[in-house]
């Protein structure tokens, strides 16, 4: 086989572009290696038994939040617990782990959303993170509902809607076929209604301008590069077997799709890999 490359591994990056279908590419170190044009044909992904850190490089034996050793994930504002629930941040308690870190990423408007990947849900994303962030998840459709001005007030607008709507991504139906489309917008208008008195306080709590409805935005749609979709979910894992081989047969999300099994790639950011056709 020729070796395609090798490196710390990234989430693929993910581009819409005038072509039918969404692009991807495999991220090793500082290369990018085209993904669309392997589907069809061989390919070897090997891990190489060592995983270096994201941020300080360290050699580390178990991957911590996606990437980091685990003193960079007890340290960095990244990996603190207000991530996975912006609700629960405590910046303005002068308690945060990289106050700097968090005026750039969290002092800034956030996007509250509707996206279809396997099925409606909720979610959140910074403004400068769209389309990423939706093709990152696999969505078929996407709906911009929200303009928020921090990260915790964006926690707090999901942590209200997801009373009537879901805000997880069943992996396993993403990757059984396409999602059956949904009309957003009346969805949308749906949430307004039903939670227009917690909407209201939010306002009130932190002012119009900070908790701006976005009623005319209109909705996207994405199409993935997936040739056939498994009939079984056989999901690889390289901390038990280091070697994933098969026919690609597409990309969703941040998964790729073999004849033998799937694998999520961002699970595997910092690994050291090398990629073979």
């Amino acid at each position: 086989m020729i070796e395609l490359g090798r490196g710390s591994v990234n989430k693929m990056a993910a581009r819409q572009s005038d072509a039918p279908h969404v692009q991807y590419a495999f991220r090793l170190g500082d290369a990018e290696i085209p993904v669309n044009p392997l589907i069809g044909q061989s390919l070897r992904l090997e891990y190489l038994g060592a995983i270096h850190c994201s941020h300080c490089g360290r050699k580390t034996k178990t991957s911590y939040s996606q990437g980091y050793c685990y003193p960079c994930m007890q340290k960095l504002a990244q990996c603190d617990i207000c991530i996975m629930s912006p609700e629960k941040c405590h910046h303005h308690e002068g308690t945060c782990r990289e106050p700097a870190w968090g005026e750039q990423f969290c002092m800034t408007d956030h996007i509250v959303y509707l996206a279809n990947s396997s099925g409606v849900k909720v979610g959140i994303t910074r403004a400068t993170q769209l389309p990423t962030r939706w093709l990152d998840q696999g969505a078929s459709q996407a709906l911009p509902i929200l303009r928020v001005a921090t990260r915790q007030q964006s926690g707090f607008v999901e942590d209200l809607l997801r009373s009537q709507v879901a805000d997880r991504t069943n992996w396993r139906e993403l990757l059984k076929g396409e999602a059956l489309p949904v009309d957003l917008v009346a969805i949308r208008e749906q949430l307004f209604a039903q939670c227009a008195d917690g909407l209201a306080a939010l306002q009130a709590r932190f002012g119009l301008q900070a908790i701006q409805l976005l009623s005319d935005a209109e909705p996207l749609t994405f199409s993935y590069p997936v040739e056939a979709y498994p009939t079984k979910i056989v999901s690889f894992n390289l901390d038990k077997n280091p070697v994933v081989e098969g026919t690609l047969l597409g990309i969703k999300g941040q998964y790729l799709i073999f004849d033998t099994g799937v694998i999520n790639i961002r699970k595997y950011t910092a690994y050291q890999m090398a990629v073979l056709q």
